[in-house]
């Protein structure tokens, strides 16, 4: 049910994005709006600027912001209190309004995942706009849940939450769920990888049509079956293969769906399938060397499924699909120089995204541009599983030492430059003018770092843009602009 906050105490903790956001919807309650006290060590115009000032016993209700760990004190101390703490997506969900054509607040569509948020969500969006639906991606993707959950005008959300979001949210019911894969991540604010996957399950709870799942991840389908949903939510599987009954899937290049493709009383249901397009229908989004990575269609089969979990018929996702085009920094042609191909993935940020990106090149033409702030990651099956397509590694960041146990362990036999992280201001300068002197005629650079970005650079984007600018830099004379 919506939450009267009229007459409540409410502390913001941050105040970015998220926590403006915050403090805007809240606001716009009018005579229903609550108190609000905020908190930010890095915001002049916060409140309370350290935590140990914040006076937590008059305060009903604490929303944070993505990032704020529970074991930070002022979230600690909510806790042995009893004052719930919300993220900011719950407050949405407890927001959000009707929408002006009728038919209640604007259903959820919602997705996670280690990797391929991004992509999926933006997939999702592409979908339900050719269906003719006012969508919005919202959340992890960069646009506040809560600004488009009080928009009557919106029809649909297309919601893309991290386990952060996740963490603190505890009512929210989407339509239709998915996860599309977990691989160890952010250890650091989590404390483990079983807390880190029970976060991303919290996805799963109260779904009232599908749970959208991986069907060759066993650890996903657990999710899904241990999860609490709305009575008649189905499990829908997405697969690479020929899809079995309530599953999409690919069939001789034919995206298929037999989930929802008829009715649930049609008897001929089990024995038919609904086309959503072809595998031609990617072709845009084939990496630097012309092939189209597997998981950009397990993406577009996951986003198919949320999408069609809504009504969106089929025409929608053939005419959306061919319609998405993805973000920078990621697997992006930034120049051709000396017919050697400088490549920006920088949104790689963990183990499993690098690995997905260095598994689109051959075996051993890639200069490998990796490290940053690791998480507390390790690299050893990172390191082990490719090996093989390496050239030679540029080394960037100050978490390096594990970097140098796995590859001294796993490719002894490939060159290795490590970039001192003292000058941050040419790190990247250093780090291409390294890999050039790796790399050979017809080989790839490719800046995947399977880290964050935040030891060096202000975001995943500005580190791509600072590798783009430092491959410019090369020289006119020889550059071919890609």
């Amino acid at each position: 049910m919506p939450v009267d906050l009229a007459g409540r105490r409410v502390l913001v903790a941050g105040l970015g994005v998220t926590g403006r956001a915050v403090v805007a919807a809240l606001t716009a309650l009018g005579d229903r709006a609550p108190a609000l006290v905020t908190l930010d060590a890095h915001a002049p115009e916060a409140d309370v600027a350290a935590e140990a000032d914040v006076d937590l016993a008059d305060v009903d209700l604490v929303v944070a912001s993505p990032g704020w760990r529970p074991t930070s004190p002022v979230l600690a101390d909510a806790a042995r209190r009893g004052v719930p703490v919300w993220s900011e997506v719950e407050l949405a969900w407890r927001l959000r309004v009707d929408r002006r054509a009728g038919d209640g607040p604007a259903p959820w569509l919602v997705l996670t995942g280690t990797n391929g948020k991004t992509t999926t969500v933006g997939m999702l969006e592409s979908v339900l706009t050719a269906a003719g639906l006012r969508a919005a991606a919202v959340g992890n993707v960069g646009t506040p849940v809560v600004a488009a959950a009080t928009d009557p005008d919106v029809d649909v959300l297309a919601v893309e939450l991290s386990s952060f979001q996740l963490h603190f949210t505890h009512t929210m019911a989407a339509r239709a769920a998915a996860v599309l894969n977990v691989a160890p991540d952010h250890l650091d604010w989590h404390g483990s990888f079983e807390a880190y996957a029970a976060d991303k399950a919290r996805i799963y709870e109260r779904v009232e049509v599908a749970c959208v799942y991986a069907t060759d991840d066993p650890a996903l389908e657990r999710m899904v079956r241990d999860a609490d949903v709305a009575e008649g939510a189905r499990a829908v599987g997405v697969t690479l293969g020929a899809p079995g009954p309530g599953q999409l899937g690919l069939v001789d290049g034919i995206l298929v769906d037999r989930a929802f493709h008829a009715p649930a009383d049609d008897p001929h249901r089990q024995r038919s399938a609904a086309e959503l397009g072809t595998a031609r229908d990617l072709d845009h989004l084939a990496g630097p060397d012309g092939r189209l990575a597997a998981h950009v269609v397990t993406d577009a089969l996951a986003a198919a499924a949320l999408a069609r979990a809504h009504g969106v018929p089929a025409a929608a996702v053939r005419d959306g699909l061919r319609a998405y085009r993805p973000g920078a920094h990621r697997i992006e042609h930034v120049a051709t120089v000396d017919d050697v191909r400088w490549v920006d993935d920088s949104k790689a940020t963990n183990a499993h995204a690098a690995a997905a990106s260095l598994a689109a090149f051959a075996p051993g033409t890639v200069v490998w541009v990796a490290g940053g702030l690791a998480k507390g990651a390790r690299f050893e099956d990172l390191v082990r599983d490719r090996a093989d397509r390496l050239r030679g590694v540029v080394l960037v960041g100050v978490d390096q030492e594990p970097w140098r146990e796995a590859l001294a362990r796993h490719a002894p036999a490939i060159p290795v430059v490590a970039v001192d992280p003292a000058d941050t201001g040419t790190v990247m300068t250093r780090a291409v003018t390294a890999a050039r002197t790796l790399a050979q005629p017809g080989d790839t650079v490719l800046l995947a770092p399977a880290c964050a970005s935040m030891d060096q650079f202000a975001s995943y984007a500005a580190r791509g843009d600072a590798f783009a600018a430092a491959v410019a830099a090369l020289g006119d004379d020889d550059l071919l602009v890609g």
